[in-house]
């Protein structure tokens, strides 16, 4: 948790934290986070993906009420469905569960409500620089384009949740449907302006550690060594 007297931030890991006996979870690492205000007992839930039921439970436990969901991007292991001949559980069974409104970039409306079986009803549409607030807590929403054309990230107190836009070592795929490298570079430009202090928490753990600051990712990660848009897309862009 943070050390934060009003903020309220946890990271989840599936097959860790939340659906360790699926088989899909453990092997897709997947984190999901939570985001709240402890003084009014509400939270936000990012990307909550399978076993919905324990990641609510973990909110509950925690003495928080959910009041809306935040999405990062509409693939099936970020937001339920099939995948691979699996079954993902996600934001239908959420909403089974409670009504809250789901806030996703507007064009990811659509493909999420494909992905989900969700009525796109369900789904607020945004726009990069929108805020989404939980009690007095402001989550800033940032528009990153490159894995999916709506992809984004979350940026709260220093904080940055950033899907599958940048781990802590590599970045997103830019070859599946909706994929695009120059764009994928543009936005890891805009990350990489972020305050270097900026806490980054990846939407997968595909590194030992599971969080690190924006100037120790610089350091490591090949996909911000940023020479020039021509020499990022010859070694990144295929």
């Amino acid at each position: 948790m943070s050390s934060d007297d009003r903020l309220y931030f946890r990271q989840l890991l599936s097959g860790r934290d939340h659906a360790r006996s699926d088989a899909l979870a453990n092997q897709m690492v997947n984190f999901s986070y939570l985001i709240g205000d402890r003084e009014t007992s509400e939270t936000l839930v990012v990307d909550p993906a399978y076993a919905v039921d324990d990641i609510l439970g973990v909110a509950a436990g925690d003495g928080m009420t959910l009041t809306g969901v935040l999405v990062t991007h509409h693939h099936p292991d970020h937001v339920g469905g099939s995948m691979m001949g699996y079954s993902i559980e996600g934001l239908a069974r959420l909403l089974e569960i409670t009504s809250v409104p789901i806030h996703a970039h507007r064009e990811e409306v659509l493909s999420i409500s494909r992905v989900t079986g969700v009525d796109p009803g369900e789904v607020v549409g945004h726009f990069g620089g929108d805020k989404v607030a939980v009690g007095a807590i402001e989550v800033e929403l940032i528009h990153t384009p490159g894995h999916t054309p709506g992809s984004q990230c979350f940026l709260v107190d220093g904080m940055l949740v950033a899907g599958d836009t940048l781990f802590l070592s590599g970045c997103g795929r830019t070859d599946l449907p909706g994929g695009d490298a120059q764009a994928m570079y543009d936005s890891l430009r805009k990350l990489s302006s972020l305050a270097e202090t900026t806490v980054l928490y990846p939407g997968h753990r595909y590194s030992a550690a599971s969080a690190a600051t924006l100037d120790v990712v610089k350091q490591t990660n090949p996909v911000l060594s940023l020479s020039g848009r021509d020499s990022w897309l010859a070694a990144f862009g295929s």
